[in-house]
């Protein structure tokens, strides 16, 4: 069967083809015969009770230069028009990103949206993972000073030594991710710029030193594992993130990765959360539940001679017959 497929996601002119998820999604989409469409999140309207897009026909190629071509672009009726969307654009997650979840949760039943948007509103990276506190470092979310000093004390207090990750709850990509150390130098200046830029709290962890040895990316498909990579820092760095100058290597899982990704597989499934990375360091902590528009494939499939677009689809489409037979 073929689908009407509308990928929202940023400007197609700005993908990087060596190691785009979206854009792997999108050729594997079109080697099924399915059709594409792109269209940019600010078009997204509720009109009279439609929910409606101005969005562009597309074709896709593996080419530098000439990795795309688009047609005219039209208003279209995501609930007539297409079958199954994917809501692929980064964050920031912030009201712009909650409001477009919450006009795509009105096409329930209609059209098939990957990731559930009212799942991925509920469940942004760094906060549906405390519900597997078990598997987490220590973890403290808040905003006073006070309180980070506490919890850096009794990091000292437990032999996790004294240096601290500092974060933003709703950032991406390792950005404003920051060291503090055990002296908590540059705490007051960090925590005055983190106020500055986000009103909600932020995320501390102990620095765990076996980041140095990478970071795992592990790719779940409709709650099950599909792959994984791991992630190292580039050199004068702590952040493992591609983005940041991170590299890919080959991995497998260490049993415990194999407990976590069974704990968190059915709960995935359950929420219509087809395509998740979750990252784990040092092959014990469980550190992020990547839902809103996960990375990793490609560098995985290269690895492991996988076609993990392919295994998506098979998601996406089991679950499009699903929900038409009601």
């Amino acid at each position: 069967m073929t689908l009407r497929v509308a990928v929202q996601m940023d400007p197609l002119e700005t993908i990087n083809l060596a190691g785009d998820s979206s854009f792997a999604l999108m050729l594997a989409a079109q080697a099924r015969g399915h059709e594409l469409w792109h269209y940019d999140v600010a078009t997204l309207a509720f009109d009279m009770g439609r929910i409606t897009c101005w969005a562009a026909p597309v074709t896709v190629q593996r080419k530098a230069g000439d990795h795309f071509q688009r047609g005219d672009y039209r208003k279209l009726d995501l609930a007539e028009d297409i079958d199954v969307i994917l809501m692929r654009q980064d964050p920031p997650f912030d009201l712009g990103y909650i409001t477009a979840t919450h006009l795509l949760e009105r096409l329930e039943g209609t059209t098939l949206v990957v990731n559930d948007p009212a799942s991925v509103r509920n469940a942004p990276e760094k906060v549906m993972v405390l519900d597997f506190a078990r598997f987490m470092p220590p973890t403290l979310v808040a905003r006073r000073i006070d309180d980070v000093r506490e919890f850096q004390a009794r990091m000292i207090a437990k032999g996790m030594g004294g240096d601290l990750v500092i974060k933003p709850l709703h950032g991406n990509g390792g950005k404003a991710v920051f060291r503090i150390p055990a002296d908590g130098s540059n705490l007051g200046a960090l925590l005055e710029m983190f106020h500055a830029a986000w009103v909600e709290p932020f995320m501390v962890q102990p620095f765990l030193p076996d980041v140095a040895k990478g970071d795992k990316r592990i790719v779940l498909v409709d709650g099950v594992y599909a792959g994984a990579i791991n992630r190292r820092p580039g050199a004068g760095e702590f952040r493992s993130n591609l983005a940041v100058g991170g590299s890919a290597e080959p991995t497998e899982l260490t049993a415990r990765e194999e407990e976590i990704c069974a704990a968190l597989g059915p709960v995935l499934k359950a929420k219509g959360l087809v395509f998740v990375g979750i990252d784990v360091i040092g092959g014990e902590w469980l550190t992020e539940i990547n839902v809103t528009s996960p990375t990793g494939i490609v560098a995985i499939d290269r690895f492991n001679g996988t076609d993990t677009g392919a295994r998506i689809w098979d998601a996406i489409e089991e679950r499009h017959a699903a929900m038409l037979r009601g």
